[in-house]
C-alpha cells in the first residue's frame, strides 16, 4: 500500500492506478464506490490532474467508470448486462472457434498449451487476480491468433467487465473446469472437428455465465473511500 505521507514525486499515475485497482480485487473498494477525485488527491498527495490520469488508465481496463459531470465510480454489472454481454460473446466466438480451427498452426498451438500451463498454475497458487485475467485472456489469444484486431479489442473490452465479477464470485472448482473446457476446446481445434469445437465454446460460455452470481450481495461493508484506501 502506497504511504500518503510520502512525498508527492514518488506518487506515479501508475503506481496510483495500481493502488487503486488492488483496493478494488481485494474488495476493500466495493462495487459502485464513488471516486472522489479531491479525496484521493488528498490520500495520494498529487495534484487532481494526476488523479485524473490514474483514473483514465482504471477506465481503460474497465475496472471503474467515468461518467461525465458525475465522476468516477468502481463498476458494477447488473444480471442483465451480463446476460447482453455473454449474448454477444456466443455469437462473435462461435464464428471465433471455427476460424481458428481453419487457421491455427502448431507455432499457435505452442502459444495456447504455454497459456494453459500459466492456467493450471494459477488456479494451483488460488491467485484470484491472475486466475481470472488469465480465463479471459484465453478468448483473446484466439482473436490475435486469428488475425482478426477488431475482434481482438472487442472481446477484451467484454471479457474485462466480466473478470471483475470472476475475482470475486466465480469459484475455484468453477474457475477449473473453465480451464478444462479450455484444454477441450483444443483438443477439439488439433483433430479439425469445428463442429466440435463451435459446441464446446458455446457450452463453456454458457457455464461461465451460470458461474457468475452478479447479483450477489457484497461481503464487505460499504466503507469511507480514505479509509478504505488507506487500510493495510
Amino acid at each position: 500500500m502506497l504511504d500518503p505521507t510520502t512525498p508527492a514525486v514518488t506518487n506515479s499515475c501508475e503506481e496510483i492506478a495500481a493502488d487503486i485497482a488492488a483496493a478494488i480485487i481485494e474488495r476493500r473498494l466495493p462495487s459502485g464506490t464513488k471516486l472522489k477525485e479531491e479525496a484521493l488527491a488528498r490520500v495520494y498527495s498529487v495534484s487532481r490532474t494526476k488523479i485524473r490520469a490514474a483514473l483514465l488508465m482504471l477506465s481503460k481496463d474497465e475496472l471503474i467508470e467515468i461518467i461525465p459531470e458525475k465522476g468516477a465510480c468502481v463498476c458494477k454489472l447488473s444480471e442483465r448486462e451480463a446476460r447482453e454481454i455473454f449474448a454477444v460473446r456466443r455469437t462473435l466466438e462461435a464464428c471465433l472457434a471455427r476460424d481458428f480451427v481453419t487457421i491455427a498452426k502448431a507455432d499457435d498451438y505452442r502459444r495456447i498449451d504455454a497459456h494453459l500451463a500459466l492456467e493450471r498454475q494459477a488456479l494451483a497458487q488460488n491467485d484470484l487476480p491472475l486466475r481470472a485475467r488469465l480465463l479471459g485472456d484465453f478468448h483473446i489469444l484466439l482473436a490475435d491468433i486469428v488475425g482478426n484486431l477488431v475482434l481482438k479489442e472487442i472481446l477484451r473490452k467484454l471479457t474485462a467487465r466480466t473478470s471483475l465479477i470472476a475475482m470475486h464470485q466465480q469459484s475455484s472448482e468453477d474457475a477449473s473446469c473453465s480451464s478444462d473446457e479450455h484444454a477441450l476446446f483444443i483438443e477439439a481445434a488439433k483433430a479439425g472437428n469445428a463442429d466440435a469445437a463451435v459446441g464446446i465454446m458455446l457450452h463453456h460460455l454458457d457455464q461461465v455465465l451460470k458461474a457468475l452470481h452478479v447479483d450477489a450481495p457484497e461481503s464487505v461493508d460499504k466503507k469511507d473511500l480514505v479509509k478504505a484506501l488507506l487500510a493495510a
